[in-house]
């Protein structure tokens, strides 16, 4: 006789949770729109915080291949400045400092695209 209760073993196709629909959450989103503020409030460094986030929650959230593109784009982005700011020669005292107005605009823009991208996905998820 098993002690586990039956509630537990038996499991039919209508019992478990509908994972069906992508459908990022509130932190994601919060800290998709942080990105683009905090680069161009300069606080470049520190704007690797939240895309830490949305990389994190987009690789852990494999249904929705398209946000782990963006999600990897705007890491991509972010990294390119960092690592030629911490290996090269400069002597810029930040991160934000050491980007040219162009590569802010750039990481800015890879930053609302993401966000957008996770914007749209949610209310595509929650408005079906």
């Amino acid at each position: 006789m098993s002690t586990t209760p039956a509630s537990t073993t038996d499991r039919t196709p209508d019992s478990t949770p509908d994972r069906t629909s992508v459908h990022p959450s509130t932190s994601t989103l919060i800290a998709a729109w942080a990105v683009p503020v905090m680069v161009i409030g300069q606080f470049g460094l520190l704007s690797g915080v939240p895309i830490a986030v949305v990389l994190v929650a987009s690789l852990r959230d494999g249904r929705s291949k398209a946000l782990r593109w963006w999600s990897g784009a705007l890491t991509l982005a972010y990294a390119t400045p960092l690592t030629l700011w911490l290996t090269g020669p400069s002597e810029a005292p930040s991160l934000s400092k050491y980007m040219s107005p162009a590569t802010t605009a750039a990481l800015a823009a890879a930053g609302v695209v993401t966000a957008i991208a996770h914007q749209v996905v949610r209310r595509r998820s929650t408005h079906k």
